[in-house]
């Protein structure tokens, strides 16, 4: 059982700590600033956020329902990248 318990308890510390690392990095935007850029972009329907240390990447749909990825840069919110699908 403390085998079981160990692993268990250590992935859940990793894990409550990795969003604690984003959000305490001072001169970075929030994500909601993020998806506000990829708002007025286009896209409508968020389905992925993921913070890479230097550029938030934002992926969803736009009104049409066409695929949509876009990066911002986390320091000065500007939009680095844009790709739509077909």
């Amino acid at each position: 059982m403390r085998n079981i318990i160990l692993p268990i308890a250590a992935a859940l510390a990793i894990g409550a700590a990795a969003p604690a690392l984003a959000a305490d990095s001072g001169d970075q935007i929030s994500m909601q600033m993020a998806l506000d850029v990829a708002t007025d972009l286009g896209v409508t329907t968020v389905s992925h956020t993921n913070y890479l240390g230097d550029e938030w990447e934002i992926e969803g749909r736009d009104r049409t329902g066409r695929w949509m990825e876009v990066h911002v840069d986390s320091r000065t919110a500007e939009v680095r990248h844009v790709e739509r699908g077909w």
